[in-house]
């Protein structure tokens, strides 16, 4: 299948030339055209007679939003309503339905039982490059009827006729149409009746907003029936919005008046110890045990913190209970508190605390007519400066705070085209033969884009565009591609099995990689694990095009902390960070897997990294060797200095010397030859410059050459299934400290990547903007002495706190937003 490489609307074609990558996709080649008329066509059309397109030969497609991707033309055909249907007009009670035919194509509509006005509103929609027919036909049938080709009424259309409808144009306005006869089976004869068909049927893109919700023609091989329906639901483009996530804060501070004990027949039994439990949803937290000294008051200021998504569903409920003895716990008291009654903060400011009363809850020693168990003082607040994260740090797609309040303006506007896919693997077996219903899903931000399936082929074509607006240049776009499970001939040959769609391959985009209004058009190689080893399913082709707003204002962001504000004035620990982002992972599954259709839990948790935690001995020795790399470097610098102290290359030694005894004798020439050479190298290096969106690298990753043991260990579940008691805790004990060291080397590893980043041009303006500042330097040093520098340096670095701020350097944060390779990695 040929893929086009950019579809400029506007742009002349040595525009859409220049970003042409060498062995990205193959040329476009020439597509079967409608049959022409002699007619006016769509009316939008330039030049007369342009057939049912509305274009003349050899004239420019009409101008669209849909500029990075090639434009598709669908015949759409809207089924509105219907009046007048008899009630006995084939079998004495009609169930009418619509059938809509084109060529070998036929969709249907639900039947109303015993209708006469029935409702439908539905759409269909038929590919160009899939039907070759030159008339339309709406049937009006009876689901009752006796004989097959039985129908109440028919309406046909000549495709040449049919007008084109480019948005932003309003949708074309439905028209009632007379059935023109009726046919009742073995009678024979035909009869004009006064029924009416309201239709609307236009030819447009699928930039039309009836595209995704439209019923698809190449869906026709999905089974009918109740799962028909839902398999054509799961195979239509939609899009998705994470719920608006905060961090609920509860300061567990004390009790009174808790009565904890009692009298069990002949001796009085008084508890030890006591603690709190909150549950906030499917999760819960406790204090730590509280000693009992004060019979009527107890004392934890213990700190909790949840996820939770609007609209709050789940109240928190408060539990204290009591260690009767070792091994059972009594519930005291409980309080249900609603979310909504805790006060959304901001700042740092101060949160006031409350009293709230405990009910009694299945208490052993109470009464039953008791209605008081005592109070609990609570310190709450909801959360709204933080960055509530439910993807891993190092590839986060936003950074902003939940409130909106708090939010920056976008600098920028990111536009990637889905074009299709090539050469993919089949991913099941389908009458004998390997088959795959691929799509496509993207995540950038609280946006995710699900493309629509296309059914049984392994070149695609979806030539779908998305839009974001950044916030953040340095964050990543995330994208990758499923196998369709849940269709309807896959759901009949697995039967009572539970499907899960196959993954497929990821691919992530650093935006601060990407020169600002150019586009890139590339075909990435999608791999993923399996248990047989590496997989290479094929190549994904995107168009991806980043606009900034103002390039001033993502200069400026390159000095500006990359989390909001509170999570360095009030940071969160390590090990409290990763279990709120598998919770707020959780939460995001849980509600998008709610949707229609739904995005399901292990699509979310593969586009979001769950297992990115834990212990895997491929990626440790890839972060490893990732190490090794960056000190290959300095190994070498060490090896060249040894050779010209043995004088190996004479030349080269008397070189040094010469350098050496220069700056010693003019030691303020130091830093500026030393600034100099690194904007020098900068320089040099940018015509070796990336010009294509960094892909996933297995080779990197370690991938190519892994024992299966591992790559059965890394597949595992957690904790392990391995059937041993004893193998399965020290083996959930060594995968999850061995997952800390991974993480840790590939922090290392990251920060040397960054650094190595100053002047590779990964990200073009940071490299520029390092380089500008490289020359600044070296011009300033060179003009002012070199003790005024170590002065003025040693005076900052030695300045009163007072002098300092709590929030990082204005240098930390341009280090921070380098980009690394851990963008590649599987």
């Amino acid at each position: 299948m040929a893929y086009p490489y950019v579809f400029h609307a506007q742009a002349p074609p040595a525009r859409a030339e220049e970003y042409k990558p060498k062995g990205a996709m193959p040329q476009p080649q020439a597509r079967p055209q409608w049959p022409a008329g002699s007619g006016s066509g769509g009316g939008r059309g330039r030049g007369g007679g342009a057939g049912w397109m509305g274009l003349g030969s050899g004239e420019r497609p009409l101008a669209s939003s849909y500029d990075l991707v090639e434009q598709m033309h669908y015949l759409y055909v809207r089924v509105v309503k219907a009046r007048g249907i008899p009630v006995g007009a084939v079998t004495g009670g009609c169930s009418p339905y619509v059938e809509v035919r084109l060529g070998n194509y036929r969709g249907t509509t639900p039947h109303h039982e015993r209708k006469a006005s029935p409702e439908w509103n539905q759409v269909f929609a038929f590919s160009r490059d899939r039907v070759q027919a030159t008339a339309l036909e709406v049937f009006v049938r009876d689901r009752d009827a006796v004989a097959r080709d039985d129908y109440v009424g028919r309406v046909a259309f000549d495709i040449r006729e049919v007008p084109l409808r480019v948005p932003p144009d309003s949708p074309l306005a439905p028209q009632w149409y007379r059935l023109e006869s009726v046919r009742h089976g073995g009678a024979g004869g035909n009869m004009v009746l006064q029924s009416e068909v309201m239709l609307a049927v236009w030819v447009g893109t699928q930039a039309d907003e009836a595209f995704g919700d439209a019923w698809h023609a190449d869906l026709a091989s999905v089974c009918g029936g109740a799962d028909g329906v839902a398999a054509v639901q799961s195979a239509r483009s939609k899009v998705y919005v994470t719920p608006k996530l905060w961090y609920l804060r509860i300061n567990v501070l004390e009790a009174q008046d808790v009565v904890t004990g009692g009298v069990v027949g002949d001796k009085v039994r008084q508890h030890v110890e006591v603690f709190a439990k909150v549950q906030v949803g499917g999760m819960m937290l406790r204090t730590k045990p509280c000693a009992m000294r004060n019979p009527t008051s107890l004392a934890w200021n213990e700190e909790l913190v949840f996820v939770v998504a609007e609209p709050f569903e789940d109240p928190a409920v408060l539990i204290v209970e009591a260690r009767a003895h070792p091994g059972k716990d009594e519930i005291v008291g409980r309080a249900v508190l609603p979310l909504t009654i805790f006060e959304k903060r901001l700042d740092r400011g101060a949160i006031h605390s409350q009293w709230f009363s405990l009910e009694p809850f299945g208490h052993p020693l109470r009464r039953p007519e008791a209605t008081f168990a005592g109070r609990v003082h609570l310190r709450a607040c909801l959360e709204g400066a933080y960055h509530v994260m439910d993807e891993p740090t190092m590839y986060v797609s936003d950074t902003r705070p939940t409130a909106r309040q708090l939010w920056r303006p976008p600098v920028g506007v990111l536009e990637v085209g889905v074009l299709g896919a090539q050469g993919l693997t089949p991913m099941k077996t389908a009458d004998g033969r390997g088959t795959t219903d691929a799509y496509c899903v993207a995540k950038y931000g609280q946006k995710w884009v699900r493309s629509r399936t296309v059914v049984d082929s392994c070149s695609p074509r979806w030539n779908e565009q998305y839009t974001w607006e950044v916030y953040d240049p340095c964050t990543v776009l995330t994208l990758a591609m499923f196998d369709n499970c849940h269709l309807g001939k896959a759901n009949a040959a697995a039967g009572s099995t539970v499907l899960r769609d196959q993954m497929m391959g990821k691919v992530r985009i650093r935006l601060s990689t990407l020169e600002m209004d150019k586009v890139y058009t590339n075909a990435h190689p999608l791999v993923v694990l399996h248990p047989s080893g590496v997989r290479k399913n094929g190549e994904l082709c995107l168009a991806v095009r980043l606009t900034s707003v103002s390039l001033s204002s993502v200069v400026f962001l390159y000095g500006q902390p990359l989390l909001p504000k509170m999570h360095y004035l009030q940071p969160f620990a390590i090990p409290q960070l990763d279990a709120l982002r598998r919770q707020a992972m959780s939460i995001v599954a849980a509600r998008l897997s709610r949707a229609e259709p739904p995005l399901r839990r292990e699509v979310v948790e593969y586009m979001l990294d769950a297992g990115s935690h834990l212990w895997s001995m491929r990626r440790s020795k890839a972060n490893f060797f990732r190490v090794t790399a960056l000190l290959s470097g300095a190994a070498s610098t060490a090896r060249w200095l040894v050779d010209v102290c043995h004088w190996r290359n004479p030349v080269t030694t008397m070189l040094v010397h010469l350098l050496f005894v220069t700056l010693m004798c003019f030691p303020e020439l130091i830093l500026p030859t030393m600034f100099l050479y690194m904007a020098m190298a900068g320089l040099w290096n940018y015509r070796r410059r990336p010009r294509r969106p960094a892909s996933m690298d297995a080779r990197l990753s370690c991938a190519e050459a892994t024992h299966p043991d591992e790559i059965d260990e890394e597949l595992d579940t957690f904790p392990t299934s391995k059937p041993n008691d004893v193998v399965r805790l020290r083996y959930d004990r060594l995968r999850s400290v061995a997952g800390r060291i991974q993480t840790v080397v590939g922090d290392v590893a990251t920060q040397g990547e960054r650094v190595r980043s100053l002047l590779a041009w990964r990200d073009p303006r940071a490299t520029a903007l390092f380089t500008a500042l490289c020359l600044v330097a070296a011009v300033t040093l060179y003009v002012t002495p070199l003790r005024v520098v170590a002065l003025v340096a040693g005076l900052h670095a030695l300045r009163h706190p007072r002098f300092r701020s709590p929030m990082p350097s204005a240098t930390g944060n341009f280090f921070k937003r380098l980009p690394s390779r851990a963008d590649t990695m599987l």
